[in-house]
């Protein structure tokens, strides 16, 4: 198996695989337009000339970033495929200085095992006034939002602690 950056001949299998699970109320289904204008954000699993997995990181912020659209065949299920694609992002995530990787998900269970743990949505604004708020479950949202922190993270908070600290001894 290779896990690698999508290309544009990717795209239709990203769709399909992805169409698969928004049908059944898995997850939100993405256009072939939407996943071309996207396609430097997503990463795939390959296995012999097949697309077998599929997850996108979507930058929201300075400090926040997103896992999008993850979908695993169903005949790659329970082999490590999601955990290496996700792991991929997080390492992408990490290099590009993001503090926090969130994700919307049905699947807590998957996430935990990655470090992930939950939030509370309003905790996200950055995802919730950019994107929830047209999503047309946005009233009844059922999804669990979750949120990974990578070494960014102590750093970030630490400098707001100083900056913080600073003020209070300079007024």
């Amino acid at each position: 198996m290779e896990i690698r950056k999508a290309t544009s001949t990717d795209v239709e299998e990203m769709q399909q695989l992805i169409q698969q699970f928004a049908d059944i109320g898995l997850m939100l289904p993405r256009t072939i337009k939407s996943l071309c204008e996207h396609l430097q954000c997503f990463t795939v699993a390959v296995e012999d000339g097949k697309v077998i997995g599929v997850v996108g990181l979507h930058v929201l912020w300075t400090d926040l970033a997103e896992i999008r659209s993850l979908a695993v065949a169903p005949e790659a299920h329970g082999r490590g495929v999601g955990r290496q694609i996700v792991s991929a992002l997080l390492k992408e995530a990490e290099h590009l200085g993001i503090a926090q990787v969130l994700s919307l998900t049905y699947q807590t269970g998957f996430f935990e095992k990655l470090d992930f743990h939950i939030v509370r949505k309003e905790s996200l604004p950055h995802k919730v006034w950019k994107d929830c708020i047209y999503c047309n479950k946005f009233y009844h949202c059922d999804e669990v939002a979750m949120v990974y922190h990578t070494s960014h993270h102590q750093l970030l908070r630490r400098g707001r602690r100083d900056e913080q600290r600073l003020k209070l001894e300079y007024n």
